[in-house]
């Protein structure tokens, strides 16, 4: 995770390296909101530093002294979901030997964010719909509500508009959540801080002995996607620090095998072209290009995919090894890119 402080940030310690101007903006707007209790929901790829806008709100509020309490809604099935948000009583089911006190009220005076928010299931979205208007939670196996005083924040690295069109989100519930909405961007969206994270991060591990580095390797790094954005742009130094102790750092050295598209794409369409039955015999038709991106690669396979199978959601899915909600969410993130 990334847990940054530069001396370019003011002294009240932004947890985000950054000089883009939209950064900027977002963490001055983190701020400002901060001093209210409205919800918040906070939506970007995953890596971009949902987690830290959060706690950033969470420090900056009169509630700061208080818990600040984190929950992971895709880590757990939704039944021990229920049992971790709200808490149980003894008995309340097999294997509940003795109470437990639920994360919200674990949170009281403080803090609570609901990670991944997206991946919770409609019918324990409707429990927490009814948490946020009553302000009170029963516990699993509970005969009294608990009343409870907690702000409540949201992150997702999904589009939660497009969900509740799917029926996979409750509009309700979005609604009552996206109050303030914050959407962070992707790295490859503010390139100009590649360089500035990079030095943060060579510093961080190497402290003294960070090397020198040179502007062609800048170069090529900034224009690299980095999909798995910050998160990944910081495993990467941490590898090239390691790697390259005695030495000034190579590409290689931070993006080992991340620069083999080509032979992925060549490798993934080998792969659906083995798996395809017989009336799918003919080899996809990539047309893989120098600089093309790991997005831009997926696409023209998943569109390609589709073609093959004649729009059949269901089979290409299956044969791109994901499922028919993940595919849906690609052709419609590409329908709002031709829109935009």
């Amino acid at each position: 995770r990334e847990t940054l402080s530069e001396p370019t940030q003011r002294a009240s310690a932004r947890p985000i390296v950054t000089n883009d101007r939209m950064m900027i903006r977002i963490l001055e707007v983190a701020e400002a909101v901060a001093k209210s209790d409205a919800t918040v929901l906070i939506q970007g790829e995953s890596g971009t530093g949902k987690e830290l806008i959060a706690r950033l709100i969470h420090s900056s509020s009169a509630r700061s002294s208080q818990p600040f309490v984190a929950v992971n809604c895709a880590a757990l099935p939704a039944t021990l979901l229920e049992s971790e948000l709200f808490g149980h009583e003894k008995g309340a089911f097999t294997g509940a030997h003795t109470r437990k006190i639920g994360r919200f009220e674990m949170a009281q005076g403080g803090t609570i964010l609901l990670d991944e928010i997206s991946e919770m299931d409609l019918a324990l979205q409707a429990k927490l719909l009814r948490v946020l208007q009553e302000r009170e939670v029963d516990r699993v196996g509970g005969k009294e509500p608990i009343n409870i005083d907690v702000r409540v924040l949201a992150t997702t690295n999904r589009n939660l508009e497009q969900s509740v069109e799917n029926g996979e989100f409750r509009a309700d519930l979005f609604y009552r959540l996206n109050v303030i909405p914050l959407t962070l961007p992707a790295l490859r969206e503010r390139r100009g801080d590649v360089r500035l994270l990079i030095q943060h991060f060579m510093k961080k591990y190497l402290g003294a002995q960070a090397p020198m580095i040179p502007n062609a390797l800048f170069e090529s790094l900034e224009n690299y996607p980095w999909p798995g954005n910050i998160r990944e742009l910081q495993n990467a130094v941490e590898r090239a620090a390691i790697l390259s102790r005695g030495r000034d750092p190579k590409e290689a050295d931070f993006l080992i095998g991340q620069r083999s598209t080509p032979t992925l794409a060549q490798q993934v369409t080998k792969e659906i072209d083995n798996a395809m039955p017989a009336v799918y015999e003919e080899e996809l038709p990539l047309q893989i290009k120098s600089g093309m991106t790991v997005h831009e690669v997926e696409k023209q396979l998943i569109l390609e995919t589709l073609k093959s199978t004649n729009d059949n959601r269901t089979q290409a899915a299956k044969l791109l090894g994901i499922s028919i909600r993940t595919l849906r969410n690609k052709l419609n993130e590409y329908k709002e890119q031709e829109l935009s």
